[in-house]
């Protein structure tokens, strides 16, 4: 059941086990989003795991969580690959009791992502493959645009990850 009393914070070293049971639920949830197999992922050691919640205070990086009681609910995350492309949302996640709640889980995980990405560029980047067209549809809806660029989606079952930019001023 759904409370509305929704707590939007990013990650700390500490919060490694929320952290990694999220992350599983994501992965099994949608395994061509997240550029890790659910495989690769319960393998990971609990040192990789907190290093994983400390991005929430790293800086470059961010990881912001919205927590539902004792329920991790979603997760945006955002890093610099490199200074010309500037900020890359990553790690975008709703659970599905969630997704188009009036609660607005996705759009108060996206606001936090953007002020973070504010102190470093004018634009806000994601990439998403070209068969989740749920997603390119819901970023859409929050502002994004397709760049035209793509690259190659580096596990199976391959195909193309799409880009896609918003401005954030």
């Amino acid at each position: 059941m759904r409370s509305h009393h929704l707590v939007i914070r990013t990650t700390t070293e500490d919060d490694w086990e929320a952290v990694r049971t999220l992350r599983l639920e994501m992965l099994r949830d949608t395994p061509l989003a997240y550029g890790e197999t659910l495989e690769h992922a319960l393998r990971v050691d609990e040192a990789a795991w907190r290093l994983r919640g400390a991005r929430g205070t790293t800086p470059g990086q961010t990881s912001i969580v919205a927590i539902d009681g004792d329920r991790w609910v979603g997760h945006m995350g955002g890093y610099i690959p490199d200074a010309a492309t500037g900020p890359l949302l990553v790690g975008v996640y709703v659970a599905p009791e969630y997704r188009g709640d009036a609660a607005g889980v996705s759009r108060l995980l996206l606001d936090a992502v953007e002020r973070w990405a504010m102190d470093y560029a004018d634009t806000l980047r994601l990439e998403v493959h070209e068969d989740n067209p749920r997603a390119r549809r819901f970023y859409e809806k929050l502002g994004f645009t397709l760049t035209g660029r793509s690259r190659e989606y580096e596990l199976e079952p391959g195909g193309l990850e799409l880009e896609m930019i918003k401005p954030l001023r």
